[in-house]
Parts: C-alpha cells; structure tokens; sequence
C-alpha cells in the first residue's frame, strides 16, 4: 500500500547574494511510518565552480548536522519527527536550505529517499 510523504531537496547556496545553488541532499518525512531522514551527497566541483572559495569541510560539517537532527541529535533531542522535519524546512539564509516541500506517495520510505537523491542530485 502506497502512502503519503513530505519531501524537501537540500540546497547549497555558497555564496547567497548571487542566488546560485547545487542540490546536495533529499529530506524525507514520512507521519504514518515514523520515518525522517536526510541523504546528502556533494559534489565538490560542482559547488567549487559557484564558489572557489568555498569551505567545503563546513558544507560536509553542516550536511551531517541535518543528518544528525534527523535522528534526534543535537537540539532536535526533544522534538518529535514532524517537528524536526519543520523545523529543516524552515526558510533560512545560510549556506544550506530546504528547496520548497513537495508531497509523494510510496511504500517503502527508505527506497523512495534513495530514489529521490539519485533522481535529484547525484
């Protein structure tokens, strides 16, 4: 049985005055199979011709912060799953953001994620 879910790509957005952005990741939240979770894959070239300054150690360091809040680490511990989701999604001017919410329907959230990030970013 196919059910419904939330999904957000992961943008990076080295240098946020010229607007240019790489997808990086795919977050996914699923409320009937308590399933949240962030799949990130960067392109180092890719964001190195937006920015050639780019810190690339803080992009990886901040792509496993969202990781990390997906589990429950870090100041997440509290919330519940569609708290975090909201809170990832929220609009942000930093170098990583969520690309606007999109809705889906699948029956294994874990797969569809994985299809996602192929489809999407790498």
């Amino acid at each position: 049985m196919r059910i419904p879910y939330e999904y957000a790509v992961i943008q990076a957005v080295p240098r946020i005055e010229r607007g240019e952005l790489i997808n990086v990741g795919v977050l996914l939240y699923c409320h009937r199979r308590d399933f949240l979770a962030a799949h990130t894959h960067l392109d180092e070239p890719r964001l190195l011709c937006l920015d050639p300054a780019a810190d690339v150690t803080a992009v990886r360091a901040a792509l496993g912060s969202w990781e990390t809040t997906c589990t429950g680490g870090g100041a997440s511990a509290g919330m519940k799953l569609g708290e975090r989701f909201r809170w990832l999604v929220a609009p942000r001017s930093t170098i990583l953001r969520a690309g606007p919410v999109h809705m889906g329907l699948a029956e294994d959230p874990a797969a569809e994620l994985s299809r996602l990030v192929d489809l999407l970013v790498r």
